[in-house]
């Protein structure tokens, strides 16, 4: 009962703090998941995060609901989805009621333009730690050059990040494949002599 309240907490917690959007939210996952609870690594939720970002619908719901799948069941998906969206229901209701009576004051406006600078410094971070991460793992130079490519392959290409991730996990994939293949092979051959 203890981890059903917990995923409820971690989750209600984003859904209650993630303004503005999916985007947003994405921080607050990987704070509640990785660094408290620590359900899992900064490397297995960077692959969520990747897979998620190619799937349709919104990301905070997907992550809930693979985590919570992941941490406990099938009760663990319900729990998270339902702790994530409930927040949104509540104000969505609170704030349509009463939006036409304070739409036109300037602490309204104000909070709404802080928004956009907020998300983007935290999708920083979040992209800095990632960036860092790959540079450990792969060495800086394999991931400087895949950032220029994917650079170049967003933004003057117009290819679509959900494709384009779709193939890198692919190519990781593949790799992984074939080092596995190789690893096994040369065990094969060490037991032979």
């Amino acid at each position: 009962m203890k981890l059903q309240w917990n995923i409820f907490v971690a989750f209600f917690r984003v859904g209650i703090l993630g303004y503005g959007g999916g985007p947003s939210s994405i921080p607050l996952v990987h704070k509640e998941v990785v660094d408290k609870y620590k359900w899992m690594s900064d490397e297995e939720f960077g692959d969520l995060l990747a897979l998620g970002n190619t799937l349709p619908g919104p990301i905070a719901t997907k992550l809930a609901g693979y985590i919570g799948y992941r941490v406990s069941g099938v009760l663990g998906t319900i729990n998270a989805v339902l702790a994530t969206i409930l927040p949104t229901i509540f104000f969505m209701i609170l704030l349509l009621s009463s939006l036409s009576s304070i739409k036109g004051y300037d602490w309204v406006q104000g909070m709404t333009a802080a928004v956009i600078p907020v998300v983007g410094v935290m999708l920083a971070v979040l992209t800095w730690q990632f960036i860092q991460k790959a540079g450990k793992g792969m060495g800086w130079v394999p991931t400087g050059a895949m950032l220029v490519v994917v650079f170049v392959l967003l933004e003057f290409f117009n290819i679509h990040p959900g494709i384009l991730i779709g193939v890198l996990l692919f190519l990781a994939i593949v790799k992984k494949d074939r080092k596995k293949k190789k690893k096994h092979l040369s065990e094969r051959e060490g037991d032979s002599s």
